[in-house]
């Protein structure tokens, strides 16, 4: 694996280039949709994923109600599908997001969802998949195949799917100019490399990655594929949460993994970040405000609600190198398979 490019890196690769395919060829689609919310005026929003898919729409909760000041509910896709009650989604918009659109449970809650009265609006990267075909607004990805089992481009193309509605919906200039500037910096962020928290994780068991707001989906995802491509315990935690009992984990040499955005929780999760490597854990954060932790390069687009994306795309570069030099294969992790489908 030391001198093969994988699967997963090339994709890592492409990830500029399906977000700007996304934003050429999804525009029409995402002003459809943004136009019928708009006219149907929800009072709350409901997300149905498993995942990745389920921290793109983690993403999609915070930017909701930051911008919007609409509440959003994660839906647990079994009370459809195995427990066969329906909710009184009246007034509501229903948000899913598969990749695959093809997960029998995410099938049947939207399918629910929308006989239960609520407008529903799907993001999968194939647009002929059956949770395309039910749903009154379908968004396709355009991230084009994705190959390796370890979601990369299709996450990005998500979260910039599921921001880009929002933007639309409320008719943002100032995040809609952010949101078309993502290409250009993502050719930036693919490009690093942050070998100093590789290092750190490499001959460990265990560690934290924390985020807050927007960020801990982020956090969430790169705990994730901690876990798929370097088997790798990584534990996601808000920043507001990890002093509440898991720091009595935190010993001399812990890695952490600290995510922040330029936004209004940037300060104190960079507080937390500081008080952990005070206490000898090896911390790593996005934030040149830093004066304990280790500083990660990171780019920052001018937007708070867009800066989460780069990160992301910096962080798969980083796992995948960790992945081979900890002897693991990134494109074909161990008891999985590139589309789980549940019940």
């Amino acid at each position: 694996m030391a001198h093969q490019i994988t699967q997963m890196r090339q994709e890592i690769d492409e990830i500029p280039s399906a977000v700007d395919r996304l934003l050429t060829h999804g525009a029409a689609d995402i002003k459809q949709a943004a136009c019928g919310l708009r006219e149907y005026n929800p009072i709350f929003l409901t997300s149905v994923a498993r995942g990745s898919s389920d921290h793109a729409a983690t993403y999609f909760k915070y930017a909701s109600e930051l911008l919007m000041g609409l509440p959003v509910a994660s839906v647990g896709p079994s009370v459809a599908s195995i427990y066969k009650r329906s909710l009184n989604l009246t007034g509501s918009a229903c948000i899913a997001v598969s990749q695959s659109g093809k997960s029998p449970d995410i099938v049947e809650m939207v399918r629910s969802a929308r006989a239960s009265g609520a407008l529903t609006c799907t993001f999968t990267n194939d647009n002929g998949s059956p949770l395309a075909r039910l749903s009154n607004h379908s968004l396709t990805l355009h991230a084009g195949p994705e190959k390796s089992v370890a979601a990369t481009k299709t996450f990005v193309t998500s979260m910039v799917s599921v921001i880009w509605l929002l933007a639309e919906w409320k008719k943002d200039k100032s995040l809609l100019k952010a949101i078309h500037n993502l290409p250009d910096l993502l050719e930036h962020s693919v490009r690093e490399f942050w070998p100093a928290l590789s290092k750190s994780v490499t001959n460990q068991q265990s560690l934290f990655c924390l985020g807050r707001g927007p960020t801990l989906a982020i956090s969430n995802e790169a705990a994730l594929k901690f876990k798929e491509t370097c088997q790798l315990h990584a534990e996601s935690y808000s920043s507001a949460e990890v002093l509440h009992g898991p720091v009595s984990l935190v010993e001399q040499g812990f890695p952490v993994l600290a995510l922040a955005a330029q936004d209004q929780a940037e300060d104190s999760l960079v507080q937390v970040a500081d008080t952990l490597a005070q206490k000898g854990a090896s911390v790593f954060v996005t934030s040149p405000q830093a004066r304990h932790a280790n500083v990660l390069p990171s780019v920052r687009t001018g937007h708070p609600l867009t800066d989460p994306i780069p990160l992301i795309a910096s962080f798969y570069v980083m796992v995948e190198t960790t992945a081979r030099a900890m002897k693991a294969n990134p494109d074909t992790p161990r008891h999985l398979k590139k589309i789980t489908e549940t019940v």
